[in-house]
C-alpha cells in the first residue's frame, strides 16, 4: 500500500480572499462519461473531473470497449472526446470492472450492466465492499435482472437476462438507486417509474433528456417513457461540466468562519437538488450571494460570494437533509462556530458512506476540542467552540479530510491531517485552491 502524505494546517490569522474555480461536478462527471458511451456518435465533455472516483468510471467504460480521448486542459479539468457505440455496442470486459472507492460508479453501473448481453462483475476496494448494495440489487431483480451480491455487498455478479418495466417507490430518496433503474430501463421497451419520497439529485434525468430520452417528473414520480417506435437511442452530448457544489462547500464554510474573509467561487453548479447547504448556512446567518446565473447542459451555474459573519445554531431535518447529505462533515465545522446547539436528524445515510461519517466525524472533531453528541440518525454540535490544534486522521474519507482541514484553519494551533491524499478522490487541487485564497497549509513527507 502506498504511503499517504500528511498535511500541516496552520491557524489562519489573516482573512481568506480572492476568486477561484472548483473542479467539475463529480456526480455529473460520472454520468456524462457513462451516458456518452451509450450515445450514437461522438460526445464532447468539457471541464470533466479527473478525480479518483470518476477515473474509476472512465477506466470501466474503456474496459467496455469505448474509445476516449483526453485533453488535459488543466491539471484538474479535462476535456473528453467519447466515441459512443450505442446502447447495444458495449463489449465484454476482460475481467472484473474495478469501481475502486466509488459508490456512485458501482451503483449506476449495476443498472447499466444488467442490460448487457454478456456477464460481468463489479468490484472495488475493501471500503467499497463494506457499503450496502441491496438497495440497488433488489429493485433491479424486480425488473428481471440476474444480479447477485456477496451477502448484500460487492462484488456484484451479473448475467444476461431480459428486463421489463417497473413501478418502484423508493423508501428513501436516492439519486444512485433512481439512476440505476433509469439506466436499466434503457434496455427495455417498457416504461420505468420511480417514486422518490423527497428531493434527490436529478442529474441523470436532465442528461437523459438532453440526449433525447423522454423523461417526465411529476408528483414525486420520475418516468422513463415507453420506447418509441424503432427502439431507444441516445444522442451525443456536448456539454461543460459545472463546478462541483460539494467541492465549493469547503472554501465557502472556511470563509464563513475565518474572520473578515470574503471570497468568490466562479461557475458553480447550483442545481436546487444540491444546494441544501446554502439554505442551511443562510439560516445560520451566513452572508452568501449568488450572481451571474446561466444554464449549461441543462444545469444551472452561478458565481457564489461569501463573507465572514457570526453564526447561530440551527436544526436540520427532513427533505433538506438529502439536498445536503455530502456536506454535513463541513457543516459540522461551521456549527462549531455557531452560538447554540446545532442538530441534524434524518441523516442515517451518513453511517453507510465511505466510513460511518457520524462516528468517525465525532471522534476526529473531539480531538480538536469539539463537543458533539451522536444520534442514530445524526448528531448535535455545541458551539461556539474555540478549536485547538491536534493530530487528526481522514480515515481515507475525502470529505472528512477536507472538513478537518477547514476546522484546522479555525484552530488556535497547527493541525496535522494524516492520510490527506484521499482528498483528491473528489477535489484534486484542493490544497492549491485553498492556498490561492490565502490559507496557510503545507504538505509533509509521506509516512
Amino acid at each position: 500500500m502506498t504511503a499517504s502524505r500528511k498535511l500541516l494546517v496552520h491557524s489562519q490569522t489573516t482573512p481568506l480572499g480572492g476568486a477561484v474555480a472548483v473542479p467539475g461536478d463529480k456526480s455529473i462527471s460520472h454520468r456524462a462519461v457513462l451516458l456518452a458511451a451509450l450515445a450514437e456518435g461522438v460526445s464532447t465533455i468539457r471541464n470533466w473531473l479527473p478525480a479518483g472516483d470518476t477515473l474509476a468510471t472512465l477506466e470501466a467504460v474503456r474496459a467496455l470497449g469505448i474509445a476516449i480521448e483526453v485533453n488535459e486542459r488543466a491539471p484538474h479539468a479535462w476535456d473528453l472526446r467519447v466515441e459512443g457505440r450505442g446502447l447495444r455496442g458495449l463489449r465484454r470486459p476482460a475481467g472484473p470492472l474495478n469501481c475502486r472507492n466509488a459508490g456512485t460508479a458501482i451503483r449506476l453501473m449495476a443498472g447499466l450492466m444488467c442490460g448487457q448481453s454478456f456477464p460481468s462483475m463489479l468490484d472495488g476496494s475493501e471500503q467499497l465492499r463494506a457499503r450496502p448494495m441491496t438497495r440497488v440489487t433488489e429493485p433491479l431483480q424486480r425488473m428481471g435482472a440476474d444480479i447477485r451480491s456477496e451477502d448484500g455487498h460487492a462484488p456484484l455478479h451479473i448475467r444476461p437476462a431480459p428486463l421489463h418495466g417497473i413501478e418502484y417507490p423508493l423508501r428513501v430518496a436516492s439519486a444512485q438507486v433512481k439512476s440505476a433503474l433509469l439506466l436499466a430501463g434503457l434496455y427495455t421497451d417498457d416504461a420505468v417509474r420511480v417514486y422518490q419520497p423527497g428531493p434527490a439529485r436529478d442529474h441523470t434525468e436532465r442528461m437523459l433528456m438532453a440526449m433525447g430520452a423522454v423523461v417526465t417528473m411529476q408528483d414525486g414520480w420520475v418516468t422513463l417513457s415507453e420506447a418509441p417506435f424503432g427502439g431507444r437511442r441516445l444522442l451525443p452530448l456536448d456539454m461543460t461540466v459545472p463546478g462541483d457544489f460539494s467541492s465549493a462547500a469547503f472554501p465557502l464554510v472556511a470563509a464563513t468562519i475565518v474572520p473578515h474573509s470574503n471570497i468568490t467561487i466562479r461557475g458553480v453548479g447550483v442545481n436546487e437538488t444540491r444546494t441544501g447547504l446554502l439554505e442551511i448556512l443562510r439560516q445560520m446567518g451566513a452572508n452568501v450571494k449568488i450572481a451571474n446565473q446561466q444554464v449549461t447542459g441543462g444545469e444551472l451555474i452561478a458565481d457564489l460570494t461569501v463573507g465572514y459573519n457570526e453564526l447561530h445554531a440551527v436544526d436540520v431535518a427532513g427533505p433538506t437533509v438529502v439536498r445536503a447529505i455530502d456536506e454535513f462533515p463541513v457543516w459540522a465545522v461551521a456549527a462549531t462556530q455557531a452560538a447554540g446547539a446545532s442538530t441534524v436528524r434524518d441523516a442515517a445515510e451518513l453511517r453507510v458512506k465511505e466510513v460511518d461519517r457520524i462516528a468517525v466525524l465525532a471522534g476526529e472533531l473531539r480531538r480538536l476540542g469539539v463537543e458533539l453528541d451522536e444520534h442514530p440518525d445524526g448528531f448535535t454540535v455545541h458551539g461556539p467552540r474555540r478549536l485547538r490544534g491536534a493530530s487528526v486522521d481522514t480515515h481515507d474519507d475525502h470529505r472528512l479530510g477536507m472538513a478537518l482541514v477547514v476546522a484546522g484553519l479555525a484552530a488556535d494551533e497547527p493541525t496535522l491531517v494524516h492520510d490527506a491524499d484521499c482528498m483528491a478522490d473528489s477535489f484534486p487541487g484542493f490544497v492549491e485552491t485553498m492556498r490561492q485564497l490565502g490559507a496557510a497549509m503545507e504538505w509533509l513527507e509521506a509516512r
